[in-house]
Formats: C-alpha cells, structure tokens, sequence
C-alpha cells in the first residue's frame, strides 16, 4: 500500500486526490494538509492539519501529492527534497529556472520528483498532436481557457505545449507583417518559436486549450476540454504509482503513457 499524503486538501484539486487516494485500492491517505480548517475530518483517521513538515516526519509518506499555489510551490517542493520525501507536483506557476534548479536537486539528492502541467491523458494527447502538426505548419498560436480564479497565466499546460511544438519547429509565425499594438498585451504572450499564447480568465470555464495551425486556404484546430476535475485523477494516481517505484526527476505525464 502506498502511504500518500497530499497538500492543499481542501481545494477544488485537493479534495479530488483525496477522493482518489482514498478509493484506489494502491493507496492510503495518511494526511491532509491545508491552511485552512484545521482539525475537519477528512477520514476516520486523517484530518486537516496546517503543519507540513510536521506532518511528513510524523506520518512518513510514500509520496506527497501538491496541489496548493504558484506562490508557494517552489519553496514546498524543497522542503519536500530536503526531508527525503517524493512528491507528485500538480501546481502551476513554476519558471522554466525553478524547474531546472528542481531537476537538479532531486538528482543529486536521488529523490524522485513528478511534476505535470496537466494529468488528463486527453490534455497531454493535444500536445502531442500539436508538436507533430508543427512540422507540417508555419504558422500557429495557442489560446487557453481557465476559470477566473486561476492566479498564473499562461497555464502551465500552455506553456508545456509551446515547448513541445518548438522542438518540431523554430518559428511559427513564418510571413506575419510588422505588427504595432494600439492595446498593450493585445497579440498575447510570445512563447519559444514565437508561438502567441492568449489567456482567457472568466466564470463558466474549468480548463480548455485550442492550438490554431494556419496555412494558405485552410486552418487546422487541436482542442481539449476539461469539464469535470475527476478527469485528472487517473493521471494522478498514474504518477503516484509511477513515482513509488522511481526515484528520479520527470516533467509531464507523456513520458509515462
């Protein structure tokens, strides 16, 4: 059985992975750890505690599941590198800087680290159509679609697949004319291969990506919708158990499908 504990229980991401872990016959919730209500019951045995190093070296986890904020993730996954403990890191936010410096640290100190920009298989498929269809278009621009609560943009998902259609492509924004913005930000972010990124923030989305591919006569679109957050969980507990049995550092859930 594999002991997980996971931070952030008490959000939308949090309670889900709880749910999961609980369910999965592989798994057992050994703590629950959010800043807020301290003491609810989460299980029989578990509850909310604020705590998160205490709670590692008293319940000593398998795996941590992160699903907390941009503004504290980074300095989470090194308290998590520094007690020995692995961890499965679903929280955006992090700089391509903070990843590398991640990667290195959980190599040196052989401590495993699992870190995706999104755990549903149908998300990651999108990226993988999207890097292919770049070797066959030199034009393409990304627009996601988050609820406006979301605090980092782009998403993460976003900003892993412009890295991915890079690789196939080094500019894909082949022929665009000079452009002057009269609205500073009105073009959207420039990410690798000067790949556009828009990011649109507002009720009524969960999480969505569109890749535009334009050619002369004809425009192609890669699109993923996530309408349920229980769509994540097959990928969590994919990387929960991938993790228990490796000890090294991995970035996005493409490389264990």
């Amino acid at each position: 059985m594999i002991k997980v504990g996971v931070v952030g229980a008490l959000g939308k991401m949090g309670t889900e992975v709880c749910k999961a872990v609980i369910e999965d016959k592989d798994t057992e919730l050994v703590f629950a750890v959010d800043k807020f209500q301290e003491g609810k019951a989460v299980t029989e045995n578990v509850v909310i505690k604020s705590d998160l190093k205490a709670e590692i070296i008293e319940k000593k986890p398998d795996i941590v599941v992160d699903f907390t904020q941009p503004s504290t993730i980074f300095e989470n996954i090194n308290t998590y590198l520094d007690l020995g403990v692995k961890s499965v890191i679903g929280t955006t936010g992090l700089t391509a800087e903070q990843i590398k410096a991640i990667e290195e640290k959980s190599n040196q100190l052989g401590v495993g680290c699992f870190i995706a920009p999104n755990f549903t298989v149908g998300a990651v498929l999108m990226m993988m159509f999207a890097q292919t269809a770049s070797k066959y278009f030199d034009n393409a621009e990304i627009l996601e679609f988050h609820h406006n609560q979301k605090k980092d943009a782009p998403s993460g998902t976003a900003i892993k697949t412009a890295e991915l259609m890079s690789q196939n492509n080094i500019n894909l924004a082949q022929g665009n004319c000079e452009e002057v913005e009269t609205i500073k930000g009105s073009r959207g972010g420039k990410a690798d291969s000067n790949i556009q990124i828009h990011s649109i923030r507002m009720p009524g989305f969960m999480a969505s990506q569109e890749v535009l591919f334009g050619a002369p006569g004809q425009i192609l679109k890669i699109r993923h919708d996530s309408v349920d957050r229980k769509c994540y969980m097959s990928g969590v507990l994919l990387a929960v158990k991938y993790l228990n049995d490796n000890n090294k550092f991995t970035y996005g859930l493409e490389n264990i499908l």
